[in-house]
Formats: C-alpha cells, structure tokens, sequence
C-alpha cells in the first residue's frame, strides 16, 4: 500500500502515528517539511538511522522548512525508477522533478516552496535559497512528465497550483514561479489526484485536488471492497472538513 500525508515538522508523535499502520513494504509519503534532518548532530543522526530501519519505506518531499545544505549532503541513488537521496537505510528524501513507480502507480514529485517568513528567516541567518526550484529542476520535472507521456497517476508536492491557491483563498494571489510552473503541469498532464501538504489542511477541494496534514491518505487500495471502503471514507472526510 502507499500511503499520503502532510507535513511533519520533526514532530517524532506525529511520525509514529502516521506510520502505525504501515505493514511491511508498504511507502508512506510526506507531501514536504520533513524537519527531521535540521541540526546535523548526534542525537539527530541516530533518530534518521532508527528511522531508516523500519519494514516500511519512508518518503518524504521537500517543503520550504527544510534545512537544505544539509539535506544536499545525502548520496543520490535509483529509487522505484527516479533519483532520490537516501538518508539511511529506507529513508529517501525523494527529489523535484521524478517520477516514481510504486506498486505500479506512477507518481510525479515536486518539492519546495517559498517561505511565508522570508525575511524572518534572513534576519536569523535561517534561509535558504534553494526552497525555490532551480530552471534546471522545472525542466527535468518537464522531461520526466514528457517521458511519461504527459500522464501519471498521482502528483505529490508540497504547494498547490497557483489556481488551487487561489481557491482555498479566494482571492487573486500574485503567483511565484513555481505555482506558475505547477499551474502549467495541472494544464498539461493527465492525473487522477492532486495530493499537497503546505497549507496544513485536512481537505478535499475536488475529485483531484486533496490538501493533506494530518491525516494518511491510501493512494491504492488492493481490491474492490477496499477502494469502496476508502471511497466511502473520502466522501466522511469530505464532508466533515467542508
């Protein structure tokens, strides 16, 4: 199984629910702000070993809290058909731009995002520039999706199309680049759903759109009396968050 969910912010309580139901080979994914690689030291270093130890696989995009020197330091490999990072064991940071196929999903990441506290973050020497995607990270993410043939099942990311922003905000935000960026692969590339993590909602916007925090969403439910379970599921969060 392949489980969604949002942003963790180093909170180890958090995590450990999250993962509670994980059975073996299963692939939780955190839609950015993993915040578990943050400070480098000893006692950080030992919790990502423990944590790559588990039955499961652990994903996590980057979100725009991240401490991103640190996170560049980690070995690229192969991972499910894609680049990613391994932290440690079965930890992967996976990176902008891939497609992944699990469990025969193809799935497109797209990490980053710009943070809301930028000059907060520049004033305590916090900031880093490379929360934003590079060119060079666009136009991977747009080969990749070409070799794909403009379709996967699912995209992950840590914000949401600029348009998807301006509906939860209804209003008219000034878009940054990579909500304009995303805004053209909503345009482009077939999907079946839409999964994000920054605005620390529990939401269903549309059939393909879900914002995610703290709840763990299953992608691919093995059978027709699960996925019935999951859709009824879907319809109780929808209307408990509407």
């Amino acid at each position: 199984m392949i489980y969604v969910t949002g942003d963790m912010h180093g909170n180890l309580e958090k995590l450990k629910a999250a993962c509670a139901k994980l059975k073996k080979n299963d692939t939780l994914i955190i839609c950015g702000d993993f915040g578990f690689i943050w400070d480098g030291g000893a006692a950080e270093k030992r919790l990502l070993k423990r944590l790559g130890k588990g039955k499961y696989n652990l994903c996590f995009l980057d979100g725009s809290n991240e401490n991103f020197y640190l996170l560049a330091g980690y070995p690229e490999a192969e991972f499910m058909g894609g680049r990613a990072r391994n932290v440690s064991g079965r930890l992967w940071h996976l990176m902008r731009g891939e497609v992944y196929t699990i469990e025969e999903k193809k799935i497109f990441i797209f990490g980053g995002g710009e943070s809301a506290d930028v000059d907060s973050k520049r004033a305590q020497n916090r900031w880093y520039p490379e929360e934003m995607p590079s060119m060079e990270e666009m136009q991977r993410g747009a080969d990749n999706l070409e070799k794909a043939g403009l379709a996967v099942d699912y995209i992950l990311t840590h914000i949401p199309p600029g348009s998807v922003l301006a509906m939860m905000e209804k209003g008219n935000p000034e878009y940054d680049n990579l909500q304009i960026y995303l805004n053209e692969v909503a345009k482009r590339v077939k999907f079946e759903r839409w999964i994000f993590g920054r605005m620390h909602k529990d939401r269903v916007l549309t059939p393909h759109y879900t914002a995610v925090f703290d709840q763990v969403i299953p992608l691919n439910p093995p059978d027709k009396k699960k996925r019935k379970t999951a859709a009824k599921a879907d319809k109780v969060q929808e209307a408990a968050v509407q």
